[in-house]
């Protein structure tokens, strides 16, 4: 991750949201170079840092206290504690905003404001600040009072009726995805609208408020689904690793596991049948179009099935990849991370911790994955791990021109 300057180096960020969706979006911004202020509660933190097993391991490879979880969105941040329930953490946390560009929180609906920290009570002290809600359903319909989950939103959005295999085989039934896919998304989809929202501030001079919901998000990833159900009515089905729409697009089973085949086009078929030594499959007028294949997938796989165990991934893979079909393994993690170009492309990165945090941590240094955005003149840039506990609350309140004693009297009162 570059030393260029970076794109956001002038953009001042408070973070009030935990868990996932608002910390992804936070994570995004401070890797374009913002400078992000993550607020938590004194002696707990971020849910996330206790959601283990795994935890980060020691020196001695001994489980520490602190959960694998949290470093996943929370790097190239400065972590205060700050208890909000106190009169004097609310005026730190508004003096903050009014010196910040950008805020974001994942509140219950109106939940910050029995503190004075809703939008209203912000934008009056700050009109440019871009105040980003998250929330699992929104701020107004009949679920707006609802806590929404990520695992709720799969259920609910539909994406778990679309995701394993189908009734009809063993094992069949809806599955989440493996990762929290609405909660990622969303820190994405509220990354881009802050943007855009910086991008009016430069015309406007003025902030607005951005209401992000889980649910929202979780219908519109639905993409092509979503799109067959709006324009024919027929609700799409679960049926595996296999494409609605596509054919063969799917896992195939080889002489030592399985590979994955995505043809999306003829010529790709016809390549791959050539390939095979069964060149009167791409001729079949059964296949002959990537339609009549999906048509005639139950035809097609068993056939195709019955050549694919005769060689192994790797040989496949080798056959294939300078024919422009695009053919690969199933990875497990551990496989992924060890694949070459994944290594080529830089996705591991590890950075030490400063002696104070590393001390209360117990962890010498934290492996996170890279940001996959590539700007060439504005890269992403890595300045801090992801911080332990308060680790900036003291030098945050100095650069808000608190003093040693102020700063002193706000530990021994419980706010900080």
């Amino acid at each position: 991750m570059g030393e260029k300057q970076s794109a956001l180096g002038h953009i001042k960020v408070l973070d009030l949201s935990r868990v996932l969706a608002g910390p992804w979006c936070t994570q995004m911004l401070a890797d374009l170079g913002a400078d992000v202020v993550k607020v938590e509660r004194p002696g707990l933190g971020d849910d996330t840092r206790q959601w283990g097993p795994p935890f980060l391991k020691d020196a001695q490879g001994n489980d520490t206290s602190q959960a694998t979880y949290f470093t996943a969105c929370n790097r190239n941040k400065r972590s205060v504690t700050i208890d909000m329930a106190k009169p004097q953490g609310q005026q730190l946390i508004r003096q903050m905003a009014a010196q910040s560009d950008i805020l974001v929180e994942n509140f219950k609906v109106g939940g910050l404001q029995q503190y004075g920290l809703d939008y209203a009570s912000l934008k009056a002290v700050n009109s440019r600040l871009i105040y980003c809600s998250v929330t699992g359903f929104g701020q107004d319909g009949p679920y707006a009072e609802r806590a929404g989950y990520d695992l709720m939103i799969q259920a609910m959005s539909g994406m778990m009726s679309i995701t394993g295999r189908s009734d009809t085989v063993p094992g069949g039934g809806p599955q989440r995805v493996g990762v929290a896919l609405t909660d990622i998304f969303t820190g994405v989809y509220a990354c881009g609208a802050i943007l855009a929202a910086i991008e009016v501030r430069h015309r406007s001079g003025q902030g607005q408020y951005i209401d992000m919901a889980l649910l929202d998000v979780g219908m519109a990833i639905l993409g092509n689904q979503a799109a067959g159900f709006l324009n024919t009515g027929q609700v799409p089905q679960r049926q595996g690793n296999s494409h609605p729409s596509l054919a063969p697009y799917q896992d195939f089973q080889t002489l030592d596991g399985a590979m994955l085949l995505a043809i999306g086009n003829d010529g790709q078929f016809a390549r791959f049948c050539e390939a095979a030594a069964h060149p009167e499959w791409a001729a079949d007028p059964r296949f002959a179009s990537n339609t009549l294949r999906v048509k005639n997938r139950e035809a097609l796989i068993p056939l195709m099935q019955a050549v694919t165990g005769t060689r192994t991934t790797a040989q496949w893979i080798a056959l294939l990849e300078d024919k422009a079909v695009p053919c690969g393994p199933i990875n497990d993690l551990g496989q992924a991370f060890d694949d070459a170009q994944v290594k080529a492309r830089g996705l591991v990165v590890r950075q030490a911790l400063d002696p104070a945090a590393s001390a209360q941590t117990a962890v010498a240094s934290i492996a996170t994955v890279a940001s996959p955005l590539r700007l060439t003149t504005t890269p992403p840039v890595l300045r801090r791990a992801p911080p332990a506990l308060g680790q900036h609350t003291d030098e945050v309140l100095a650069e808000m021109g608190l003093d040693g004693a102020a700063v002193a009297a706000l530990h021994r009162a419980g706010v900080v």
